[in-house]
Protein backbone atom coordinates (compact mmCIF):
# COMPACT_ATOMS: atom_id res chain seq x y z
CA UNK A 1 0.00 0.00 0.00
CA UNK A 2 2.67 1.98 1.02
CA UNK A 3 4.75 1.62 -2.72
CA UNK A 4 1.58 2.24 -4.33
CA UNK A 5 1.25 5.62 -2.83
CA UNK A 6 4.98 6.23 -3.43
CA UNK A 7 4.21 5.76 -7.08
CA UNK A 8 1.06 7.88 -6.75
CA UNK A 9 3.07 10.97 -5.57
CA UNK A 10 5.99 10.56 -7.87
CA UNK A 11 3.78 10.48 -10.51
CA UNK A 12 1.65 13.08 -10.07
CA UNK A 13 4.87 15.29 -8.73
CA UNK A 14 6.59 14.38 -12.24
CA UNK A 15 3.74 15.14 -14.13
CA UNK A 16 2.65 18.65 -12.60
CA UNK A 17 6.00 19.50 -13.14
CA UNK A 18 6.25 18.68 -16.85
CA UNK A 19 3.30 20.43 -17.51
CA UNK A 20 3.77 23.15 -15.26
CA UNK A 21 7.19 24.32 -16.85
CA UNK A 22 5.47 23.72 -20.28
CA UNK A 23 2.83 26.15 -19.47
CA UNK A 24 4.93 28.51 -17.43
CA UNK A 25 7.10 28.65 -21.27
CA UNK A 26 4.06 29.69 -22.80
CA UNK A 27 2.71 31.80 -19.90
CA UNK A 28 6.22 33.92 -19.60
CA UNK A 29 6.23 34.72 -23.44
CA UNK A 30 3.27 35.35 -23.71
CA UNK A 31 2.96 37.89 -21.06
CA UNK A 32 6.29 39.60 -22.28
CA UNK A 33 4.73 40.08 -25.47
CA UNK A 34 1.93 42.07 -24.02
CA UNK A 35 -0.61 39.76 -24.09
CA UNK A 36 -3.61 39.34 -21.73
CA UNK A 37 -3.49 35.45 -20.22
CA UNK A 38 -6.69 34.69 -18.69
CA UNK A 39 -5.72 31.41 -17.45
CA UNK A 40 -3.13 28.68 -16.48
CA UNK A 41 -4.22 26.15 -15.91
CA UNK A 42 -2.45 22.59 -14.87
CA UNK A 43 -4.88 19.11 -16.32
CA UNK A 44 -8.51 19.87 -17.89
CA UNK A 45 -11.84 19.26 -16.64
CA UNK A 46 -13.54 20.85 -13.42
CA UNK A 47 -11.17 23.02 -11.24
CA UNK A 48 -10.30 21.92 -7.74
CA UNK A 49 -8.58 24.71 -6.83
CA UNK A 50 -7.41 28.12 -8.43
CA UNK A 51 -6.35 31.80 -7.07
CA UNK A 52 -6.22 35.08 -9.14
CA UNK A 53 -2.59 36.92 -9.63
CA UNK A 54 -2.48 40.15 -11.52
CA UNK A 55 -4.79 39.49 -14.81
CA UNK A 56 -4.61 35.43 -14.44
CA UNK A 57 -6.57 32.71 -12.70
CA UNK A 58 -3.46 30.25 -11.44
CA UNK A 59 -5.63 26.93 -11.91
CA UNK A 60 -5.72 22.67 -10.79
CA UNK A 61 -8.22 20.82 -12.80
CA UNK A 62 -9.59 17.27 -12.07
CA UNK A 63 -8.13 15.36 -15.26
CA UNK A 64 -4.58 15.11 -15.32
CA UNK A 65 -3.64 14.97 -18.92
CA UNK A 66 -2.13 18.11 -19.82
CA UNK A 67 -2.59 21.78 -18.82
CA UNK A 68 -3.06 25.36 -20.75
CA UNK A 69 -3.01 28.72 -21.11
CA UNK A 70 -5.72 30.91 -22.16
CA UNK A 71 -4.98 33.48 -24.06
CA UNK A 72 -7.38 36.49 -25.13
CA UNK A 73 -7.87 36.12 -28.69
CA UNK A 74 -7.41 32.74 -29.23
CA UNK A 75 -11.19 31.99 -28.50
CA UNK A 76 -13.99 33.85 -29.46
CA UNK A 77 -14.66 36.29 -26.74
CA UNK A 78 -17.68 34.69 -24.73
CA UNK A 79 -19.22 38.24 -23.87
CA UNK A 80 -20.24 40.66 -26.59
CA UNK A 81 -22.12 44.03 -25.81
CA UNK A 82 -25.04 44.74 -28.62
CA UNK A 83 -27.22 47.22 -30.01
CA UNK A 84 -30.12 47.55 -27.48
CA UNK A 85 -28.67 46.15 -24.60
CA UNK A 86 -28.76 47.13 -21.01
CA UNK A 87 -25.79 47.18 -19.22
CA UNK A 88 -24.90 48.93 -16.13
CA UNK A 89 -21.40 51.18 -16.47
CA UNK A 90 -19.05 51.89 -13.13
CA UNK A 91 -16.25 54.64 -13.36
CA UNK A 92 -12.93 55.03 -12.09
CA UNK A 93 -11.12 58.34 -11.05
CA UNK A 94 -10.73 59.30 -14.39
CA UNK A 95 -14.45 58.65 -15.44
CA UNK A 96 -13.52 55.96 -18.18
CA UNK A 97 -15.50 53.14 -17.55
CA UNK A 98 -14.07 50.26 -15.49
CA UNK A 99 -17.02 47.91 -15.22
CA UNK A 100 -19.69 46.95 -17.70
CA UNK A 101 -22.73 45.21 -15.70
CA UNK A 102 -24.54 42.82 -17.80
CA UNK A 103 -27.08 41.01 -15.37
CA UNK A 104 -27.96 41.36 -11.75
CA UNK A 105 -27.87 45.60 -12.28
CA UNK A 106 -29.67 45.81 -9.26
CA UNK A 107 -26.49 44.71 -6.99
CA UNK A 108 -24.87 47.72 -8.35
CA UNK A 109 -27.18 50.99 -7.35
CA UNK A 110 -23.63 53.26 -8.32
CA UNK A 111 -24.00 51.87 -11.70
CA UNK A 112 -25.44 54.06 -14.80
CA UNK A 113 -27.62 52.03 -16.65
CA UNK A 114 -28.06 52.47 -20.86
CA UNK A 115 -29.18 51.04 -23.77
CA UNK A 116 -26.51 50.42 -25.82
CA UNK A 117 -26.31 52.09 -29.61
CA UNK A 118 -22.91 51.01 -29.96
CA UNK A 119 -20.12 49.54 -28.89
CA UNK A 120 -16.45 48.67 -29.68
CA UNK A 121 -14.70 46.97 -27.05
CA UNK A 122 -11.52 45.95 -29.22
CA UNK A 123 -10.03 48.78 -31.23
CA UNK A 124 -12.12 52.54 -30.25
CA UNK A 125 -12.87 51.02 -26.65
CA UNK A 126 -15.88 53.09 -26.10
CA UNK A 127 -19.55 52.79 -25.71
CA UNK A 128 -22.43 55.28 -26.55
CA UNK A 129 -25.92 54.79 -25.63
CA UNK A 130 -28.90 56.78 -23.85
CA UNK A 131 -29.44 56.71 -19.92
CA UNK A 132 -33.01 56.17 -19.07
CA UNK A 133 -35.13 59.01 -19.17
CA UNK A 134 -33.31 60.97 -21.83
CA UNK A 135 -33.85 58.76 -25.11
CA UNK A 136 -33.03 62.44 -27.16
CA UNK A 137 -29.43 62.70 -25.23
CA UNK A 138 -27.12 60.07 -27.16
CA UNK A 139 -23.78 59.98 -24.99
CA UNK A 140 -20.01 58.27 -25.51
CA UNK A 141 -18.57 56.49 -23.15
CA UNK A 142 -14.76 56.00 -23.30
CA UNK A 143 -13.65 52.60 -21.90
CA UNK A 144 -10.78 51.91 -19.86
CA UNK A 145 -7.61 49.77 -21.42
CA UNK A 146 -8.14 47.08 -18.23
CA UNK A 147 -12.11 47.43 -17.53
CA UNK A 148 -14.14 44.17 -16.96
CA UNK A 149 -17.25 42.61 -18.12
CA UNK A 150 -19.31 41.64 -15.10
CA UNK A 151 -21.77 38.63 -15.38
CA UNK A 152 -23.33 36.96 -12.83
CA UNK A 153 -21.23 38.83 -10.17
CA UNK A 154 -17.53 37.36 -11.42
CA UNK A 155 -15.50 39.71 -12.97
CA UNK A 156 -14.16 39.02 -17.14
CA UNK A 157 -10.72 41.27 -18.01
CA UNK A 158 -12.00 43.08 -21.12
CA UNK A 159 -9.15 42.79 -24.01
CA UNK A 160 -8.34 45.35 -26.35
CA UNK A 161 -6.92 44.47 -29.45
CA UNK A 162 -3.78 45.18 -28.77
CA UNK A 163 -3.81 42.68 -25.67
CA UNK A 164 -4.96 39.82 -28.19
CA UNK A 165 -2.78 37.13 -29.37
CA UNK A 166 -3.24 37.74 -33.17
CA UNK A 167 -2.44 41.67 -32.88
CA UNK A 168 1.41 40.39 -31.60
CA UNK A 169 3.95 40.17 -34.50
CA UNK A 170 4.68 36.43 -36.16
CA UNK A 171 7.80 36.45 -33.78
CA UNK A 172 6.32 37.07 -30.54
CA UNK A 173 3.20 34.43 -31.32
CA UNK A 174 6.15 32.07 -32.48
CA UNK A 175 7.82 32.42 -29.53
CA UNK A 176 5.04 32.53 -26.97
CA UNK A 177 3.91 28.59 -28.63
CA UNK A 178 7.27 27.62 -29.12
CA UNK A 179 8.67 28.18 -25.77
CA UNK A 180 6.26 25.59 -24.07
CA UNK A 181 8.11 22.72 -25.95
CA UNK A 182 11.52 24.60 -24.93
CA UNK A 183 11.10 24.42 -21.57
CA UNK A 184 10.37 21.27 -21.17
CA UNK A 185 14.29 20.43 -22.82
CA UNK A 186 15.20 23.43 -20.24
CA UNK A 187 13.80 20.94 -17.48
CA UNK A 188 15.59 18.07 -18.99
CA UNK A 189 19.08 20.22 -19.07
CA UNK A 190 18.47 21.07 -15.29
CA UNK A 191 17.82 17.74 -13.82
CA UNK A 192 20.41 15.87 -15.84
CA UNK A 193 22.84 18.60 -14.10
CA UNK A 194 21.02 18.08 -10.29
CA UNK A 195 21.80 14.04 -11.23
CA UNK A 196 25.46 15.13 -11.54
CA UNK A 197 26.00 17.20 -8.45
CA UNK A 198 24.33 15.44 -6.19
CA UNK A 199 25.76 11.39 -7.24
CA UNK A 200 28.35 12.42 -9.68
CA UNK A 201 29.39 12.21 -13.62
CA UNK A 202 30.72 9.43 -14.69
CA UNK A 203 34.54 9.46 -15.23
CA UNK A 204 36.12 6.97 -18.01
CA UNK A 205 39.15 5.84 -15.85
CA UNK A 206 40.02 2.58 -14.31
CA UNK A 207 39.26 3.13 -11.07
CA UNK A 208 36.32 1.36 -8.63
CA UNK A 209 33.52 3.38 -7.45
CA UNK A 210 30.84 2.06 -4.64
CA UNK A 211 31.02 -1.45 -3.93
CA UNK A 212 27.47 -3.42 -3.32
CA UNK A 213 27.37 -5.48 -0.29
CA UNK A 214 26.19 -9.20 -1.66
CA UNK A 215 28.88 -8.32 -5.09
CA UNK A 216 31.69 -10.21 -6.02
CA UNK A 217 33.92 -7.63 -5.89
CA UNK A 218 33.36 -7.31 -1.88
CA UNK A 219 33.38 -11.08 -1.31
CA UNK A 220 36.97 -10.81 -3.29
CA UNK A 221 38.01 -7.96 -1.10
CA UNK A 222 38.24 -5.16 -3.86
CA UNK A 223 37.57 -1.81 -2.25
CA UNK A 224 35.95 1.12 -2.90
CA UNK A 225 39.40 3.59 -5.02
CA UNK A 226 41.16 0.80 -5.99
CA UNK A 227 43.27 1.60 -9.45
CA UNK A 228 42.87 -1.70 -11.53
CA UNK A 229 46.00 -1.60 -14.13
CA UNK A 230 45.39 -4.97 -15.08
CA UNK A 231 43.03 -7.70 -15.45
CA UNK A 232 44.64 -11.75 -16.30
CA UNK A 233 47.86 -9.67 -17.17
CA UNK A 234 46.22 -7.61 -20.00
CA UNK A 235 46.73 -4.05 -18.89
CA UNK A 236 43.74 -1.61 -18.76
CA UNK A 237 43.12 1.66 -18.88
CA UNK A 238 39.59 3.04 -18.65
CA UNK A 239 36.47 2.05 -16.97
CA UNK A 240 34.48 0.88 -20.35
CA UNK A 241 37.88 -1.71 -20.91
CA UNK A 242 37.00 -2.94 -17.18
CA UNK A 243 33.60 -3.28 -17.52
CA UNK A 244 33.90 -4.96 -21.00
CA UNK A 245 35.87 -8.00 -19.32
CA UNK A 246 33.92 -8.98 -16.80
CA UNK A 247 30.65 -8.86 -19.41
CA UNK A 248 32.38 -11.52 -21.02
CA UNK A 249 33.68 -13.59 -18.42
CA UNK A 250 30.38 -14.38 -15.76
CA UNK A 251 31.63 -17.58 -13.77
CA UNK A 252 34.92 -17.23 -14.76
CA UNK A 253 37.86 -16.67 -12.14
CA UNK A 254 39.81 -13.50 -13.11
CA UNK A 255 43.06 -12.19 -11.71
CA UNK A 256 43.58 -8.15 -10.74
CA UNK A 257 46.01 -6.46 -10.44
CA UNK A 258 45.07 -3.10 -8.39
CA UNK A 259 47.19 -0.32 -7.20
CA UNK A 260 45.92 0.37 -3.50
CA UNK A 261 47.89 3.15 -1.40
CA UNK A 262 50.84 3.30 -3.42
CA UNK A 263 51.28 -0.75 -3.45
CA UNK A 264 50.16 -3.26 -6.24
CA UNK A 265 47.91 -6.23 -5.16
CA UNK A 266 46.51 -9.35 -6.47
CA UNK A 267 43.30 -10.58 -5.91
CA UNK A 268 41.21 -13.20 -7.68
CA UNK A 269 37.54 -12.18 -8.58
CA UNK A 270 34.80 -14.60 -10.00
CA UNK A 271 31.93 -12.23 -11.76
CA UNK A 272 28.57 -13.33 -11.27
CA UNK A 273 25.87 -14.61 -13.89
CA UNK A 274 23.77 -12.50 -14.85
CA UNK A 275 20.78 -12.95 -17.63
CA UNK A 276 20.01 -9.47 -19.52
CA UNK A 277 17.36 -10.62 -22.25
CA UNK A 278 18.92 -13.83 -24.16
CA UNK A 279 22.51 -12.83 -23.40
CA UNK A 280 24.38 -13.78 -20.09
CA UNK A 281 26.92 -12.04 -18.92
CA UNK A 282 29.41 -11.25 -15.72
CA UNK A 283 29.19 -8.82 -12.90
CA UNK A 284 31.18 -8.34 -10.08
CA UNK A 285 28.91 -5.47 -8.09
CA UNK A 286 30.99 -2.42 -8.35
CA UNK A 287 29.81 0.89 -10.01
CA UNK A 288 31.97 3.06 -11.96
CA UNK A 289 33.87 6.21 -10.38
CA UNK A 290 32.64 9.44 -10.48
CA UNK A 291 33.36 13.20 -10.43
CA UNK A 292 31.42 15.80 -8.57
CA UNK A 293 32.01 19.02 -10.05
CA UNK A 294 29.80 22.11 -11.71
CA UNK A 295 31.29 21.77 -14.84
CA UNK A 296 31.05 18.43 -15.38
CA UNK A 297 27.67 18.24 -14.02
CA UNK A 298 26.78 21.00 -16.85
CA UNK A 299 28.69 19.38 -19.63
CA UNK A 300 26.85 15.56 -18.58
CA UNK A 301 23.28 17.62 -18.53
CA UNK A 302 24.36 18.71 -22.43
CA UNK A 303 25.45 15.20 -23.40
CA UNK A 304 22.71 13.66 -21.75
CA UNK A 305 19.86 16.36 -23.48
CA UNK A 306 21.41 15.65 -26.64
CA UNK A 307 21.92 11.33 -25.85
CA UNK A 308 18.26 11.18 -25.25
CA UNK A 309 17.08 13.67 -27.80
CA UNK A 310 18.36 11.18 -30.64
CA UNK A 311 16.97 8.08 -29.16
CA UNK A 312 13.06 9.65 -28.87
CA UNK A 313 13.76 11.02 -32.33
CA UNK A 314 15.14 7.86 -33.64
CA UNK A 315 12.30 6.01 -31.84
CA UNK A 316 9.66 8.44 -34.05
CA UNK A 317 11.34 7.77 -37.07
CA UNK A 318 10.31 3.77 -36.63
CA UNK A 319 7.16 4.68 -35.77
CA UNK A 320 6.72 6.69 -39.12
CA UNK A 321 8.42 4.03 -41.56
CA UNK A 322 6.23 1.17 -39.54
CA UNK A 323 9.05 -0.36 -37.98
CA UNK A 324 7.32 0.66 -34.27
CA UNK A 325 4.33 -0.55 -33.99
CA UNK A 326 1.12 1.56 -31.65
CA UNK A 327 1.20 -0.92 -29.77
CA UNK A 328 4.35 -0.75 -28.60
CA UNK A 329 3.27 3.52 -27.52
CA UNK A 330 2.41 4.35 -24.10
CA UNK A 331 -0.54 6.44 -22.62
CA UNK A 332 -1.08 7.83 -18.86
CA UNK A 333 -1.27 4.21 -17.74
CA UNK A 334 1.68 2.81 -19.34
CA UNK A 335 3.81 5.91 -18.12
CA UNK A 336 2.20 5.39 -14.27
CA UNK A 337 3.07 1.69 -14.52
CA UNK A 338 6.74 2.89 -15.49
CA UNK A 339 7.27 5.29 -12.96
CA UNK A 340 6.17 2.58 -10.78
CA UNK A 341 9.23 0.21 -11.67
CA UNK A 342 11.89 3.21 -11.78
CA UNK A 343 10.85 4.53 -8.54
CA UNK A 344 12.07 0.88 -6.68
CA UNK A 345 15.35 1.23 -8.27
CA UNK A 346 15.98 4.96 -6.55
CA UNK A 347 15.63 8.88 -6.55
CA UNK A 348 18.09 9.45 -9.19
CA UNK A 349 16.69 7.02 -11.61
CA UNK A 350 13.52 8.39 -10.93
CA UNK A 351 14.99 11.85 -12.12
CA UNK A 352 16.31 10.48 -15.08
CA UNK A 353 13.08 9.24 -16.03
CA UNK A 354 11.77 12.37 -15.15
CA UNK A 355 14.19 13.91 -17.31
CA UNK A 356 13.61 11.79 -20.07
CA UNK A 357 10.02 12.32 -20.36
CA UNK A 358 10.01 15.93 -20.28
CA UNK A 359 12.45 15.47 -23.31
CA UNK A 360 9.51 13.20 -25.03
CA UNK A 361 6.87 15.46 -24.13
CA UNK A 362 9.05 18.64 -25.94
CA UNK A 363 9.89 16.58 -29.18
CA UNK A 364 5.87 15.42 -29.30
CA UNK A 365 4.39 19.05 -28.55
CA UNK A 366 6.47 20.09 -31.44
CA UNK A 367 5.57 17.40 -34.07
CA UNK A 368 3.24 19.53 -37.05
CA UNK A 369 0.21 17.75 -36.22
CA UNK A 370 -2.99 19.94 -35.72
CA UNK A 371 -3.70 21.26 -31.93
CA UNK A 372 0.21 21.03 -30.89
CA UNK A 373 1.73 23.06 -30.24
CA UNK A 374 4.24 22.23 -33.79
CA UNK A 375 0.89 21.85 -35.58
CA UNK A 376 0.64 25.75 -35.12
CA UNK A 377 4.32 26.66 -35.43
CA UNK A 378 3.41 25.24 -38.71
CA UNK A 379 0.32 27.48 -39.72
CA UNK A 380 2.82 30.12 -38.55
CA UNK A 381 5.41 29.22 -41.06
CA UNK A 382 2.63 29.34 -43.68
CA UNK A 383 1.92 32.43 -42.62
CA UNK A 384 5.53 33.51 -43.42
CA UNK A 385 6.12 32.34 -46.47
CA UNK A 386 2.51 33.74 -48.00
CA UNK A 387 2.84 36.84 -45.98
CA UNK A 388 -0.82 36.67 -44.38
CA UNK A 389 -2.08 34.60 -41.32
CA UNK A 390 -4.47 31.62 -42.73
CA UNK A 391 -8.16 32.21 -42.15
CA UNK A 392 -9.00 31.73 -38.10
CA UNK A 393 -11.83 29.28 -39.06
CA UNK A 394 -10.07 27.45 -41.18
CA UNK A 395 -7.25 26.79 -38.73
CA UNK A 396 -9.19 26.72 -35.95
CA UNK A 397 -11.18 23.85 -37.74
CA UNK A 398 -8.21 22.13 -38.34
CA UNK A 399 -6.78 22.26 -34.76
CA UNK A 400 -10.26 21.42 -33.80
CA UNK A 401 -10.31 17.65 -36.00
CA UNK A 402 -6.69 17.56 -34.99
CA UNK A 403 -7.35 17.43 -31.13
CA UNK A 404 -10.23 14.41 -31.81
CA UNK A 405 -7.73 12.26 -34.11
CA UNK A 406 -5.27 12.99 -30.29
CA UNK A 407 -8.03 11.98 -28.18
CA UNK A 408 -9.02 9.16 -29.83
CA UNK A 409 -5.30 7.69 -30.37
CA UNK A 410 -5.00 8.37 -26.32
CA UNK A 411 -8.10 6.21 -26.09
CA UNK A 412 -6.78 3.44 -28.20
CA UNK A 413 -2.99 3.78 -26.66
CA UNK A 414 -4.64 3.71 -22.88
CA UNK A 415 -6.60 0.65 -23.43
CA UNK A 416 -3.79 -0.81 -24.66
CA UNK A 417 -1.77 -0.06 -21.95
CA UNK A 418 -4.59 -1.56 -19.86
CA UNK A 419 -5.02 -4.92 -21.31
CA UNK A 420 -1.13 -4.78 -21.27
CA UNK A 421 -0.78 -4.65 -18.06
CA UNK A 422 -3.92 -5.12 -16.12
CA UNK A 423 -5.82 -7.79 -18.40
CA UNK A 424 -2.91 -10.55 -19.06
Amino acid sequence: MVTHLNTVLAFVIIFGALVFFHELGHLVFAKRAGILCREFAIGFGPKVFSFKKNETIYTIRLLPIGGFVRMAGEDPEMIEVKPGYNVGLLFNHDGKVNKIIINNKDKYPDARIIEVEQADLEHGMYLTGYEDGEDSLLQRFEVSDEAYFVVDQQETQIAPYNRQFASKTLGQRTMAIAAGPMMNFVLAFVVFILIGLLQGTPVDQPILGKLTEDGAAKESGLMEGDVVRAIDGTAVTSWEEIVEIIRQNPENSLQFSVERQGSLEQLEVTPKEQQVGEETIGIIGVYGPVEKSVVASIKSGFTETILWTKEILFALGKLVTGQFSIDMLSGPVGIYVSTDTVAQSGIYYLMRWAAVLSINLGIVNLLPIPALDGGRLMFFALEAVRGKPIDRQKEGMVHFIGFALLMLLMLVVTWNDIQKFFLQ
